[in-house]
């Protein structure tokens, strides 16, 4: 079965609730399995795709996510769009535990984590001036004024590596950057649903101050967790509307990021790279050799 959405569930949502389970499918990939089987469920009577990024369970650090696998996997079930649910923690005042940020912008501060379909014999450049798309940004905004929620319409997000929480002198140097935000999982997925040709956007779901806050108590694991669950339960309530929102997004320039991203002579491109990465660019390479 085909979903044109998909929603990425982050820390506290491994499934939607409610929802009509259509279908569970395991969809092997070039890059390995995904994060989890990938769930079609029936939201308001259209079929959205579901995985669990961390894997049912919480299985998988920030770093350990087959992100490679998870995008890849969505793209061949259709998937046009991906909305993504992250636990984040806030760097300034304005952004409260509770609150929901729609991110317009990012910082990488990854290290360790592979962030490219590009490589092996295969050169490509997508541009990545603005990494959330926002005409997904403009829907969801819209359904958080009108549900009332707490909510931010942009924000920048510092992904970290993790698994660790900043140090206060991390912490204070983010501040410095006027970022809003710091998480461990916008990258690489915003990256590789770009060069995928996906609309991406993250609904940044604050779970606390961060550590730059000198009132009050230090992030711990059990503040993270006892906000998560009244944040997994508010955007539990808003998704059906959500869906409907963006279920009327038809073309957008994310769909053809990669039309000239490719620097390489397809001829040139070695068969097994092709092979895999035909589900992205094979439609920019036909009639070639």
């Amino acid at each position: 079965m085909r979903a044109r959405l998909a929603v990425i569930g982050g820390s506290g949502l491994y499934s939607i609730e409610g929802a009509r389970l259509l279908e569970e499918i395991e969809v092997p990939t070039p890059w390995g399995l995904p994060s989890d089987r990938v769930m079609i469920a029936e939201v308001t009577g259209l079929p959205v795709a579901f995985l669990p990024r961390h894997g049912k369970g919480h299985r998988y650090l920030p770093s350990e996510v087959p992100s490679l696998a998870n995008i890849w996997a969505l793209k061949s079930l259709g998937v046009e769009q991906i909305l993504s649910l992250s636990a984040v923690g806030s760097l300034t005042d304005a952004c409260a535990p509770g609150d929901f940020v729609v991110c317009d912008e990012l910082i990488d501060k990854t290290t360790r984590k592979p962030g490219s379909y590009f490589g092996q014999g295969v050169v490509g450049h997508v541009g990545f001036a603005d990494p959330f798309c926002g005409g997904m940004r403009a829907a969801v905004t819209r359904v958080l004024a009108e549900n009332g929620h707490p909510h931010h319409a942009s924000g920048t997000y510092v992904c970290m590596e993790g698994p660790a929480f900043s140090t206060r002198a991390e912490s204070q140097l983010h501040r410095s950057w006027k970022a809003a935000l710091i998480g461990m999982t916008a990258v690489p997925e915003a990256k590789l649903a770009r060069e995928a040709e996906i609309c991406y956007a993250t609904i940044a779901m604050v779970t606390d101050f961060d550590c730059w806050k000198t009132a009050g108590e230090d992030v711990s694991v059990e503040m993270v967790v006892a906000t998560l669950k009244k944040n997994t339960a508010a955007v539990r309530r808003m998704l059906p509307a959500m869906v409907s929102a963006l279920s009327g997004r038809q073309d957008c320039p994310c769909r053809h990021a990669a039309s000239s991203a490719i620097m390489t002579d397809p001829a040139l491109i070695p068969y097994d790279v092709r092979r895999r990465l035909e589900l992205f660019y094979g439609r920019y390479w036909s009639g070639t050799s």
